[in-house]
């Protein structure tokens, strides 16, 4: 039997819909825009995804070959996913996306290696949720290692409130609008 998945009552936010700009703490230049199929922001991912070390993949994604890398990102690249892409210059440093489950939409966010503890997982949640928040989606749920605790601080930050606890895996839900 499936267990029904609980959202709490009050919405988070709000939050600023893309495009965001700021200074990392390594003092760079980022910005979070709305992934746009037309350009090569496609071959980017697909560098960064490429690049993405081994040992922060979780769940089995993101992928390891690069085949398998362009078949994950044609599926949550799909016109029913919201995606965002935090840039430095010209370079993917991270990607955040909302896939449609049923009622609600799963979160799931990746920042290279070289990007990490800079700050840019927060923005780019913050401007995934923004997004979400301007396409009128209601509820977002993510899982994440209960021993992540880095993640799980900052999702609890943004507002997600565990909702599961029953597995090596905490799932948390936040409500949007």
């Amino acid at each position: 039997m499936k267990r029904e998945r609980l959202y709490p009552d009050d919405p988070a936010g709000p939050f600023d819909a893309p495009t965001v700009e700021f200074e990392d703490r390594e003092e760079r230049t980022i910005e979070i825009r709305v992934y746009d199929p037309d350009g090569d922001e496609y071959e980017r991912l697909v560098e960064m995804y490429t690049e993405f070390d081994p040992a922060d993949r979780a769940q089995g994604i993101p992928p390891g070959r690069e085949e398998r890398i362009r078949s994950w990102l044609d599926t949550i690249l799909d016109s029913e996913c919201l995606n965002v892409v935090a840039w430095h210059g010209d370079e993917a440093a991270g990607h955040a996306t909302l896939v449609p489950d049923e009622d609600a939409y799963e979160l799931a966010i990746f920042v290279l290696q070289k990007y990490q503890r800079a700050g840019i997982g927060t923005h780019l949640i913050e401007a995934l949720l923004g997004h979400g928040q301007a396409s009128d989606v209601e509820k977002v749920w993510l899982t994440v290692e209960r021993w992540n605790r880095a993640a799980v601080a900052l999702y609890k930050k943004i507002g997600f409130e565990t909702s599961n606890a029953e597995s090596f895996e905490l799932e948390m839900a936040l409500r949007l609008n």
